[in-house]
């Protein structure tokens, strides 16, 4: 594999296949697979990755907001999108661009078949959400009675799923809890069903639902970080590979004597005498300044080097002492061999956080193997 001339976020869909694969071989050969492709799919790229895996199948896409599904309908998405969490002001988008929304509340389930009535809409289709326990979106389950009366009196919406989001089905140690909300949504979806009159998908499961609960996997499940190569708990991390791998270059190494400063505020004074090398990339590109004063490091030359003093908009500082390095030599910040989440944890943050939160200005480049 060439090495980087810049910083790049490596994007490798062989990784991407594999864990879709893994993923699809826990479920059943009928149960429907939607892809979690919010926030620009984990910070990768949205329209690459769904793209692949429109290729490969997919039964749906999900997105958090509406202009997200509009952007992968001007890609040239033809799969149907699921809006998880479509705002008031601009619904009409998800019409004129053929996306699905949850309804979550009555007033959003109102406007929403508002604006279906006004645009001549009929059997538009969407989701109706219900709270279970996360305590997030939804509707509460005395309000099980009014959804039903409400889509009763309307021929412009036809539901198309109904659903609900567990909250700890990572943790083993809250499986009482999480039985409990499996129960609750069997329950809650078994009399919608029965009062609306005809069959919906029913989904419940995120990545760790599907690898922890089979029994709930129902009609559908729905995953996000599995696909991008990181399970919720250590044990599953080995049957997933990492799809992006953050990498960067060394611009500049200084000298400093012991005593001086390195960066912003003095943020790294030198004991002894330090090699301090450059790198371009800082919080503006999604290194968070909790990285700084030695909690992050890099990988350089197969070693380890900490980034010192305060991570700037644009730059980092690593000590390179002892390392064998010269400028234009690879940096990498994550990536198969250093996971994100290995990356995230020095920080007290999770892998969502740090590949969610990579900038668009970052170069990707798409491998495929």
């Amino acid at each position: 594999m060439a090495k980087v001339s810049e910083t790049t976020l490596e994007i490798n869909l062989a990784a991407l296949k594999h864990n879709f694969e893994f993923l699809k071989s826990k479920l059943q050969n009928n149960t429907l697979f939607l892809a979690v492709v919010k926030a620009f799919a984990y910070g990768s790229d949205a329209a690459v990755i769904a793209h692949f895996l429109q290729k490969m199948k997919v039964d749906y896409f999900a997105v958090a907001y509406i202009n997200e599904g509009v952007a992968l309908r001007k890609a040239g998405i033809k799969t149907p999108i699921l809006v998880l969490h479509p705002q008031l002001n601009n619904l009409s988008l998800a019409i004129e661009h053929c996306l699905e929304p949850s309804l979550y509340t009555l007033k959003i389930m109102q406007e929403f078949e508002r604006l279906t009535i006004q645009q001549h809409q009929k059997h538009y289709p969407v989701h109706i959400k219900f709270n279970t326990g996360l305590n997030r979106l939804g509707f509460e389950a005395n309000e099980l009675d009014l959804i039903l009366k409400q889509l009763s009196k309307t021929k412009t919406l036809r539901v198309k799923s109904v659903f609900s989001h567990l909250a700890a089905s990572e943790d083993l140690e809250e499986k009482d809890f999480t039985l409990g909300q499996i129960d609750r949504y069997k329950n809650l979806s078994t009399k919608f069903i029965q009062g609306l009159g005809y069959p919906v998908i029913r989904h419940l499961c995120n990545t760790s639902g599907v690898l922890n609960y089979p029994e709930a996997h129902f009609d559908m499940v729905r995953c996000g970080i599995g696909l991008f190569g990181y399970g919720n708990a250590h044990k599953d991390a080995q049957n997933f590979r990492p799809i992006a791998a953050l990498k960067s270059i060394i611009s500049q190494i200084h000298s400093v004597n012991k005593g001086e400063s390195v960066g912003y505020n003095r943020g790294f004074i030198s004991p002894l005498g330090s090699e301090i090398a450059t790198i371009p990339i800082g919080h503006a590109d999604g290194i968070g300044r909790h990285f700084g004063h030695g909690v992050g490091v890099v990988s350089i030359c197969g070693k380890k080097a900490p980034i010192v003093g305060n991570v700037c908009m644009d730059m980092i500082m690593v000590d390179v002492s002892g390392i064998d390095c010269k400028e234009g030599d690879e940096v990498v910040l994550f990536g198969p061999e250093f996971s994100a989440e290995s990356a995230a944890e020095v920080a007290n943050t999770i892998s969502y956080e740090l590949i969610t939160g990579i900038s668009q200005r970052v170069k990707r480049e798409i491998l495929t193997k």
